[in-house]
């Protein structure tokens, strides 16, 4: 076998990694370089791009170690049986490449993953070392997420969390079914295991921090996963159910979600065509409703169809408010918080401005067009001094109303 450049090496791999979407690289310990010691920052304005909660815009070099696995995972396109190019990178070249890539501005940290060659224990052992190279030789304090393997030793796993901002392990799939279908080398409960682990091992740390102002820290920015989407027969309802017992059971930062994308010489049991984009952001967006909005898993849940997926032509939000009309009009002047997130339209800073505006007088249609830029999806299901919804709550075409307008946009417009 040829051997091949730096170059190759990242093209082949860069490509490989664009399939793990879990690479946000929020809720990190902020550190930096001055003071001339150390070099990377988790801070700035900002090659894969990931967005803080803030909206900063964070540039990581995205990339695996290696796409060559001993594992054979039918929906990856890295499996054993995959007729795709393999490379492979050394702990140094990985580390030489991110050193290269900041001191030319190009990212702020780094997104590690690897497909697994020799045994779990090997591959793990060469994700920690690209990190502890750049932590103890090159005191890089830019941030760094490894995503880890629940196969391998509980304590090497432990490692990549006093060198990692942030860990993952992926549950591939959301239903245990499912994951035995497709990738028969993985096991659920060793995934869980390993991700209650690190659940404990992030709490004791935050604990001792407490006490010990110099004890170390581990994975600061938490742990996240990821499922794909439509590669079985899991349906959104399923889904969401899955996400909720994981962010309760593992205290997981995020849950990310990635269509299923066809790939070459695809296995025979995989779906011929991938979901649509659309249901993946409407995945994302019930998420959001679960997070930040109040809404119980169920009530997510009952915004879906008789098949048990969310509506792709309307946001869950909107869906849910369909469907139990009998909690609206809200009176925009007296409803509680929790009623005024539930309002289609209104998101958590529109629904602060009007708490923090209604305490010096009674609002207005116009005061909340003002407070908030969805003001046709907002009529329906409110109240103020000056307009009561009377029928339209209850018409029957509503929902074709409210629904946005597909438009095919022109090329020479």
């Amino acid at each position: 076998m040829a051997q091949q450049s730096l170059r190759q090496k990242l093209a082949i791999l860069a490509d490989a990694a664009k399939y793990d979407a879990s690479c946000a690289s929020s809720g990190t310990a902020k550190k930096n370089s001055l003071g001339r010691k150390g070099i990377g920052s988790t801070e700035g304005m900002g090659i894969c791009h990931a967005y803080a909660p803030d909206g900063r815009c964070i540039s990581l070099l995205k990339i695996l170690l290696t796409n060559h696995c001993i594992f054979d995972c039918h929906y990856c396109i890295n499996r054993k049986s995959s007729n795709v190019a393999r490379a492979r990178f050394t702990p140094q070249e990985v580390v030489d490449l991110t050193l290269n890539f900041y001191r030319r501005n190009y990212i702020e940290g780094l997104f590690l993953s690897s497909g697994i060659v020799k045994s779990a224990n090997h591959t793990m052992e060469q994700l920690v070392e690209v990190a502890r190279i750049l932590r103890e030789e090159h005191d890089f304090r830019g941030y760094i997420h490894l995503k880890t393997i629940p196969e391998a030793d509980a304590e090497i796993i432990h490692q990549a969390g006093l060198y990692a901002d942030r860990v993952s392990i992926n549950v591939e799939l959301p239903t245990d079914t499912g994951l035995t279908r497709l990738a028969p080398d993985k096991n659920a409960r060793q995934i869980e295991g390993a991700m209650g682990r690190t659940k404990d091992r992030i709490l004791t740390a935050k604990d001792e921090r407490k006490k010990f102002r110099h004890a170390p820290r581990f994975a600061p920015a938490g742990q996240s996963t990821q499922m794909i989407v439509g590669a079985d027969d899991a349906n959104d309802a399923a889904i969401i159910g899955k996400a909720s017992r994981l962010y309760d059971s593992f205290g997981l930062r995020r849950v990310y979600y990635s269509a299923f994308s066809p790939i070459p010489d695809a296995s025979a049991v995989l779906p011929l065509k991938r979901p649509p984009l659309m249901r993946e952001h409407r995945l994302y967006q019930s998420d959001w409703l679960m997070r930040f909005y109040g809404f119980a898993p169920q009530e997510v849940a009952e915004a879906a169809g008789a098949d048990g997926n969310l509506p792709l032509d309307i946001d869950p939000k909107l869906a849910w408010a369909l469907k139990f009309r009998e909690s609206f009009p809200v009176d925009i002047n007296r409803a509680p918080k929790e009623q005024l997130l539930r309002v289609p339209g209104l998101g958590t800073k529109a629904v602060a401005r009007i708490l923090a505006a209604r305490r010096h007088r009674s609002l207005r249609l116009d005061d909340v067009a003002r407070l908030t830029t969805s003001l046709p999806k907002v009529r329906p299901f409110i109240c103020t001094v000056d307009w009561r919804p009377t029928l339209l709550t209850d018409r029957a075409d509503l929902r074709l109303r409210l629904t946005p307008k597909v438009e095919q946009l022109e090329l020479f417009a």
